[in-house]
């Protein structure tokens, strides 16, 4: 329901009290009246807020009307105020509508005649009611959003990570004291600032850059890692996403900062610690195998039928310990940056070649058939001579193992683009398709029934996938259970020396 409308008439004349009171009752209003000035002061002081419309009668004894105005818009000025006159005196009006007052109207007057000041009065008190309501919304909304920013920036600063957050011109508009401590940067040099002034990583703001172009709204989040400093070197993660608004339209950036140097160091005493441990148990291991290399060749004397099977199969588990020791040395060497010792001009099919027939032995152990035709482009790559071999003998051995006897693996070579283009394929068991997002993993080896007797470490294609992407190559796999398989691997092309 609507609040009650008092009015408030402050008239000496008894009869005067009494029929306005009776006129505006009828229109549901509540009224109050007084006698004299001093007396309706004390109401409005007690109930302004109450009160929406005043009559007050100008001339009056005691305490004039044009006082009570004064006192009025003392207490509060928005009360609107209609003068009553006895004498239709237009000056007296006009004095009171300069003090303040809304409206006036002349004794004597009608009934109709009041309830048309007094509503028109009313219509106006309406107005300044909800224009009061929106100015206080207006104050609740500025303090609320104020409010949240402050707690938004408190938030923001207390973090662990780095935060920069860039308009769609690359101006930084907020960041925090985390990410200035990982950049090295004073947080007055990152705020405020473009992208280009900060002195910022490179990388880090061409991906801030992009985020910010990326017009595809598939395109929703990017990590890169990078390292800040020397000598005291810092490694970060940094997560970029672009800012957008309900239609899709690119708002700005958000980057979030970790400093992973402790990651880093972990990774690096793991990796050194499997080294260690895998240089140290080579050794202790080859001369095992070769112990039991004699024993087998009965050059120790003889053995029993019995006694080779046991020896052959503890020769057979040597072989494959010394297999993934040798996989973690590579690993490690990867992780430490150190696998690829020298670059220089190759051939892929001089690689390919001395691989297959290398390869071709245990190719004919099986009956598979191993072919590398001759091929019609011989491009020439940028890499690791020793890196490269390994990378093909794992792959075509792979397909050698994975191939049932009289199946068949052959090896092509092409150009395409800019790159070199090898694919090792089979005619082998496949893969399944839940396991092929994850056969670059470490350590994750395809278990059926039918590679269970294949010793392996789960590494090689993992080394295999490393080594290529240190050539900024790529390698891909396509197979199908029972299907045999495809590797794919793209290598980019060196110049040739006889074009330069």
């Amino acid at each position: 329901m609507p609040d009650q409308v008092n009015i408030l008439v402050i008239d000496d004349e008894q009869i005067m009290r009494d029929g306005s009171s009776r006129i505006l009752s009828k229109d549901g209003w509540g009224v109050i009246t007084a006698e004299n000035g001093q007396l309706g002061l004390d109401v409005i002081k007690s109930r302004y807020e109450d009160i929406d419309v005043i009559l007050l009668d100008l001339m009056m004894p005691g305490m004039s009307g044009m006082e009570v105005l004064d006192h009025i818009r003392a207490i509060n000025p928005n009360l609107l105020v209609i003068v009553i006159t006895g004498y239709a005196t237009v000056e007296s009006a006009v004095e009171a509508m300069k003090k303040g007052a809304y409206d006036f109207i002349p004794k004597p007057f009608t009934p109709d005649q009041l309830r048309i000041v007094v509503r028109r009065a009313l219509d106006k008190r309406s107005l300044q009611k909800e224009a009061e309501f929106l100015r206080r919304e207006r104050e609740k909304s500025l303090r609320d959003i104020a409010t949240e920013k402050s707690k938004v920036k408190t938030i923001i600063n207390c973090m662990g990570d780095g935060v920069l957050v860039c308009d769609r011109d690359g101006c930084i508009v907020l960041t925090n004291p985390a990410a200035s401590r990982m950049l090295k940067v004073s947080e007055t040099s990152l705020l405020g600032n473009f992208l280009s002034q900060c002195n910022l990583d490179a990388e880090l703001s061409k991906t801030i850059d992009e985020s910010l172009k990326a017009k595809d709204l598939s395109y929703s989040s990017v990590s890169q890692e990078f390292s800040i400093g020397q000598p005291e070197e810092i490694f970060l993660r940094a997560h970029i996403a672009p800012v957008r608004s309900d239609l899709g339209e690119t708002m700005g950036s958000v980057t979030v900062l970790q400093d992973i140097s402790h990651l880093k160091e972990l990774d690096k005493m793991k990796s050194e610690f499997i080294a260690m441990v895998a240089h140290e148990l080579r050794a202790p291991i080859a001369a095992v195998e070769q112990q039991l290399t004699v024993i087998l060749s009965r050059m120790a004397g003889d053995v029993s039928e019995k006694q080779e099977k046991l020896l052959a199969r503890a020769k057979e588990r040597t072989k494959g310990l010394l297999g993934l020791i040798k996989d973690l040395l590579d690993v490690s060497k990867i992780e430490a940056g150190r696998m690829m010792q020298y670059k220089e001009p190759l051939t892929l099919q001089e690689i390919i070649q001395k691989v297959v027939d290398l390869m071709r032995v245990e190719a004919e152990n099986k009956k598979i058939d191993l072919q590398f035709p001759a091929p019609s482009q011989n491009p020439l790559i940028h890499a690791d001579r020793t890196s490269m071999e390994g990378v093909f003998t794992n792959l075509i051995s792979n397909s050698i193992k994975y191939t049932p006897e009289g199946g068949k693996v052959w090896v092509t070579l092409a150009e395409e683009g800019g790159f070199a283009k090898a694919s090792v394929s089979d005619t082998g068991i496949g893969i399944k398709k839940e396991d092929l997002s994850r056969i670059f993993d470490k350590f994750y080896r395809v278990k059926t029934v039918e590679t269970r007797q294949i010793v392996g470490t789960g590494l090689g294609l993992s080394i295999v996938k490393s080594i290529v992407d240190a050539h900024l190559g790529s390698i891909s796999v396509e197979s199908e259970e029972g299907g045999g398989t495809t590797f794919t691997v793209l290598l980019p092309k060196g110049s040739n020396p006889a074009t330069g």
